[in-house]
């Protein structure tokens, strides 16, 4: 593929000046790489401004002085995207074939696809489709399966389920999954029950226009109604008194759902003493299933016996999502001194098959099934005759019973060093976390078609002038989307050192990550700066690798990293935070510029994560939770029993702080295995987590 792009005549005269750009590039040191932007450089910058701004004027003044430059598609993709309403086809196409092959002619694609879907111009979408090499968008997805059942209206399981699975997947409201769902739900492909469910979700997921689209569809009267209920749903509540047809029933449901989610209580109580006779089973025990949800989320304020009795009013747990369910398992998991196995066990085998397949429920599946086994049978002896006339008794082994046979296949079909169930689960089948082996090396063939790959140049030479966000996604759409399954494993290899190599850590370690059969561990967990972390972090006794682990997570290396709520560099450190961690650490003078600087970043950083980590009794689960959700969360999360550590992680509440402490642990321990050449245990990392105890001073009570 590569190859035949390079040698196309129309391609190579569109785009030789393009190509030869970075051919050149691709020649650069890393250091050149990083150099300042040049002139033609600052065009594009500046492009790039008025794009966001939307600027159309200012986009057309500069398009012809970006003719030519490297990141040419890019100024001609933000160009045309701002008018695209008003192109004609011809000069879309006509941009489809001048940048043939790149990811801005598939970006604008996808643009075109969405735009000729929501004008119903359905034989253009059609001639346009076969042509999307992404197909990662699941509103154009939902567009082209609504064409083809345009096309052949029979009945179609396969069809319905996969608009289905795109429409409750999607977040806000979209056309494309609304408008498929709502023909499918009108020729009586999916039922008006599906929509029921999606307007259930997203009233969970407090999104009441995609409550209101769906509700729409099989209730068009009732859909004012969801407005109302999501500005009072005690007021709303309390202003109806029966629930005699299907669609009030569903609307009270969504009232209920809607009162769950910040007053459990109230919730029960409604349902329990006024609305549960009126609601079916189904009814009933989503609504149940969604308050021992809410209630099993209240880590260290309310016990886990409180959602259990919630989740026990439930007659019937196919009628319960996924979500609900994990939150049974978390809640079965922390249920006392010792985890309620046999409902992890039931919760687990009531999910979806995709979600079984999660390593998460896997591993916890697995568990249930160790601990609810009966005990293996006895070696039998066994009678043989060896010789004639002479009869010897040989004992037979041990007979592992089905249960635990089944469990020890579970755990073997996932386990690896990939991540946190990965690692737990080879630690369960007696191995420890050590480094593979390395892959053979690199050809110089496969370096080279790497070094060759057009968009793989754009997109470094995309970040090398400080427009990392499109050289990211046009990094991942040639690794992951340019061919349908996305690179082999040794082209990712080669993808990834050619990142590597240039100091572009974020797309090294992501591509690295994504290889199946070959892994190579200097790739996926590179050590940047490695005599600064090791030396700082060896000089306030804090492990290297638990630096290394949370560097990783947080900032991928990127230097200049920023975060939505303000928290900079490698470590992420927030500004109070640094200030309070300075003065902490004798840090005179400092100011909050100074968190661009390497190692200042990285003398915060360690120190306030090691303060952390004092404050909690040298808890990398905890401390790790601290850095990522300030001190104060974790400090409630820890009431309550005893928990083993892994309980705990899985039982936090926000999903970016439980996946964050996960990957952190995981992280340690792989760089662990690296620092050290030594096999590792990530359950000794994890240990256990429980309240605090009170006759120990807490060394850090003003810790931010």
């Amino acid at each position: 593929m590569l190859y035949k792009f390079l040698t196309s005549p129309l391609r190579t005269a569109a785009l030789a000046p393009v190509l030869g750009a970075m051919a050149c590039f691709a020649l650069l040191a890393p250091a050149a790489a990083q150099a300042p932007a040049s002139a033609a450089d600052n065009v594009i910058i500046e492009m790039n401004k008025a794009f966001k701004r939307g600027d159309r004027g200012r986009l057309a003044q500069l398009l012809p002085q970006a003719r030519g430059h490297t990141l040419e598609p890019w100024a001609a993709y933000w160009d045309l995207k701002l008018r695209l309403g008003e192109a004609g086809a011809q000069e879309v196409q006509d941009f489809l074939s001048r940048y043939a092959g790149t990811y801005q002619e598939d970006r604008l694609r996808n643009d075109w696809l969405l735009l000729l879907g929501q004008r119903r111009d359905w034989a253009g979408f059609a001639a346009e489709y076969p042509n999307y090499r992404m197909n990662d968008d699941k509103e154009v997805r939902c567009y082209a399966l609504l064409v083809e059942h345009l096309k052949n209206p029979a009945p179609d399981a396969r069809l319905a389920e996969e608009v289905k699975k795109n429409w409750y997947a999607q977040r806000e409201a979209d056309d494309g999954c609304n408008s498929a769902a709502e023909r499918l739900v009108g020729t009586k492909n999916l039922k008006p029950q599906d929509a029921w469910v999606k307007a259930r979700l997203a009233t969970e997921a407090n999104r009441p226009r995609s409550a209101a689209a769906a509700v729409q569809i099989v209730a068009p009267d009732a859909a004012g109604m969801v407005n109302d209920l999501n500005a009072s749903p005690i007021k709303f509540l309390a202003g109806k008194h029966i629930a005699l047809s299907k669609a009030r029933r569903e609307i009270i449901t969504l009232a209920l759902i809607k009162m769950a989610i910040s007053d459990i209580e109230g919730a029960a109580f409604q349902l329990e003493n006024k609305w549960g006779m009126q609601l079916n089973t189904e009814e009933r025990n989503w609504v149940w299933g969604v308050i021992g949800r809410q209630a099993a989320t209240r880590l260290g304020t309310t016990p886990a016996g409180d959602a259990l009795e919630y989740f026990a009013k439930v007659t019937k747990d196919s009628d319960l999502s996924d979500d609900m369910l994990g939150w049974k398992v978390r809640a079965a998991l922390r249920a006392g001194n010792q985890p309620n196995w046999p409902l992890v066990l039931a919760a687990v085998n009531a999910m979806s098959e995709d979600a079984r397949k999660d390593p998460t429920w896997s591993y916890w599946k697995a568990r249930a099934l160790l601990a609810t086994a009966p005990p293996d049978a006895p070696p039998k002896p066994a009678v043989v005759a060896t010789t004639p006339g002479v009869v010897q008794t040989i004992p037979t082994g041990i007979t592992i019973s089905p249960q635990r046979a089944e469990a020890l296949a579970l755990l073997q079909s996932f386990a690896s060093v990939r991540g946190f169930y990965e690692q737990l689960a080879l630690e369960e089948l007696g191995q420890k976390i050590t480094v593979p082996a390395k892959p053979a090396p690199l050809t110089p063939e496969e370096k080279e078609a790497a070094s060759l790959n057009p968009g793989l140049n754009r997109a470094a030479y995309a970040i090398a002038i400080g427009l990392r966000p499109e050289g990211a996604r046009e990094w991942n759409y040639s690794t992951n989307l340019h061919q349908r399954g996305g690179m082999a494993d040794r082209d990712l290899l080669a993808a990834a050192q050619f990142a590597c190599d240039r100091q572009i850590w974020d797309r090294c370690i992501n591509t690295s990550d994504r290889t199946k059969g070959e892994i190579d561990f200097e790739q996926r967990y590179p050590m940047p700066f490695r005599e600064t972390v090791t030396k700082r972090a060896q000089s306030i006794n804090l492990d290297p690798a638990y630096v290394y682990g949370l560097i990783r997570q947080e900032s991928r290396f990127i230097m200049d990293a920023r975060s939505g709520v303000g928290a900079s560099g490698l470590m992420q450190v927030m500004p109070a935070t640094a200030r309070w961690t300075a003065k902490k650490i004798g840090l005179d003078g400092f100011t909050q510029d100074q968190l661009n600087d390497r190692d200042t970043n990285i003398a915060i950083g360690t120190a306030y994560l090691k303060f952390a980590l004092d404050d909690f009794n040298g808890s990398m689960p905890m401390a790790a939770a601290a850095y990522n959700a300030g001190p104060g969360r974790p400090r409630t999360w820890r009431n309550g029993p005893v928990l083993d550590a892994a309980i705990w992680a899985e039982s936090i509440p926000f999903s970016e702080t439980r996946d964050y402490v996960k990957k952190v642990l995981s992280n340690t321990t792989n760089y662990a295995a690296l620092l050290t050449g030594r096999p590792q245990s990530l359950k000794a990392r994890l240990s256990t987590v429980g309240p605090r105890d009170a006759a120990q001073p807490e060394p850090y009570k003003d810790l931010p």
